[in-house]
């Protein structure tokens, strides 16, 4: 009897849950059709079995768009008022940012001062970007270097193993290489004391002067005969050709030779005698100024002013003669030397005489140079001096001067930090056989501001 009594009890405790469950449920629908007086919605039984989540749905990549904040009125200025944030806009871990046109610049990266090269990308907008430029410290030591073979053509493809530099002797370790074109600062001198028939012949290729310069250099104009002046300060290639237009009237020397015998010399003559009995005068050319150290000096003292980043040229058209200057040849040197600038030159009329080259070192005390441009040109690097006659000669010229000018080896180390300016010398070695190495002699330290 106990097993059965058992048996009957579990078997009523079933039915009297299931009662309780189901009036509980009864009782509150009819409580919810009762408060809405319509028709129970008929549900999917998932629905009805799936119990309520709490979790947060998992992010969806396709999100419907947020719903725009409405705008509060008007205040009674007129004015309306900001939208209200919406949420998280300010959040910590979520900060609003910036639109992208707000955003500050990234700093400016500072000029490298080491003398090392800097790779410029080939592809800018702007082909000046491909020009090479440096930053100098005061002891770097820059050393343009122009190679060339026995035909003179330009050698090209060499590598810095290729050079040794040595300064008074020694062995210098190159901290800087580079085969890259500079941006040039030249200034133009030219040789008005001449006579009128060469400088005429100059004057025709003013054209071609003009061309030979690339869009990124800058050009000063000088001239001189037995002054010096300068036409035209530091400007862009584009602005050279009126300029040059305006030289064109200058006229050279229209004397020709002195008369130095004859009838025209002396007055009328009586049997190869003055006639009056007078001693017949002695008759001598006169002496004009031919300033070209001065013309050099005022060129040499404007340069130095120009961007250290640029290569700096004297660019001479004359004949080399040179009397009467105030500047001696030696400290114009010294200038041209400390500031690192090169005299090229493209020597007319007399000094391109074929026969003239072997008289050319000749100096005289008292009458001057016949011609002084080879020896500013060796000394500074400049390279050959170009003699030419021909129209079409000087016009090849101009191009192959700036050419070599913009296109040389550049080297570069840096010097022992003293304050001595004492003279240093400088000698380039080319491991290659059957080359001319055109560089300077040496240089003059500048001394360091303290």
């Amino acid at each position: 009897m106990q097993k059965s009594e058992i048996r009957l009890r579990r078997m009523g405790t079933v039915p009297v849950g299931v009662g309780v469950v189901l009036a509980v449920v009864l009782g509150w629908s009819g409580t919810m059709l009762a408060q809405s007086g319509s028709q129970p919605v008929q549900q999917p039984a998932q629905s009805q079995a799936t119990p309520p989540n709490d979790i947060p749905d998992a992010p969806s990549a396709v999100q419907p768009p947020m719903p725009k904040p409405a705008l509060p009125p008007p205040t009674e200025t007129g004015e309306q008022p900001l939208p209200p944030p919406t949420p998280g806009q300010f959040d910590a871990d979520h900060p609003a940012q910036p639109p992208a046109e707000e955003k500050a610049a990234p700093p400016a990266i500072p000029p490298s001062t080491t003398g090392t090269t800097t790779n410029v990308p080939r592809n800018q907008v702007n082909p000046k970007d491909d020009l090479y430029k440096i930053s100098l410290p005061v002891n770097f030591v820059q050393v343009p270097v122009m190679v060339k073979d026995d035909d003179g053509r330009r050698v090209d493809g060499l590598l810095p193993k290729d050079f040794e530099v040595l300064e008074n002797g020694k062995k210098q370790t190159l901290s800087f290489f580079t085969s890259d074109p500079f941006e040039l600062s030249v200034a133009v001198v030219l040789d008005i004391g001449m006579p009128d028939v060469a400088v005429q012949k100059v004057n025709q290729t003013y054209s071609a002067l003009a061309g030979a310069f690339s869009p990124y250099d800058e050009v000063g104009l000088y001239t001189y005969s037995s002054t010096v002046s300068q036409v035209t300060d530091f400007t862009s290639p584009s602005r050279l050709t009126a300029t040059l237009n305006e030289v064109k009237l200058v006229r050279g020397h229209n004397n020709g030779p002195p008369v130095l015998g004859g009838p025209m010399a002396s007055g009328p003559t009586i049997n190869g005698m003055p006639a009056g009995g007078s001693p017949a005068p002695v008759n001598t050319p006169p002496k004009e100024a031919h300033v070209l150290n001065d013309a050099i000096l005022r060129a040499a003292l404007d340069l130095s002013k120009r961007e250290r980043t640029r290569r700096k040229i004297i660019f001479v058209i004359g004949d080399g003669h040179e009397l009467g200057s105030k500047a001696s040849y030696s400290d114009v040197l010294k200038l041209l030397l400390a500031q690192g600038i090169q005299v090229k030159a493209v020597a007319v009329d007399s000094a391109a005489l074929p026969l003239f080259k072997q008289v050319e070192k000749i100096h005289l005390k008292g009458q001057g140079y016949n011609n002084i441009l080879p020896k500013y040109s060796s000394a500074t690097g400049g390279g050959q001096i170009f003699t030419e006659l021909s129209r079409n000669a000087i016009e090849e010229s101009y191009a192959q001067i700036t050419s070599e000018a913009r296109n040389q080896y550049t080297l570069g180390y840096a010097a022992k930090s003293t304050p001595s300016t004492a003279y240093r010398n400088i000698e380039v070695v080319v491991y290659r056989r059957d080359v001319k190495v055109y560089t300077k002699d040496g240089y003059y330290p500048i001394p360091s501001a303290r």
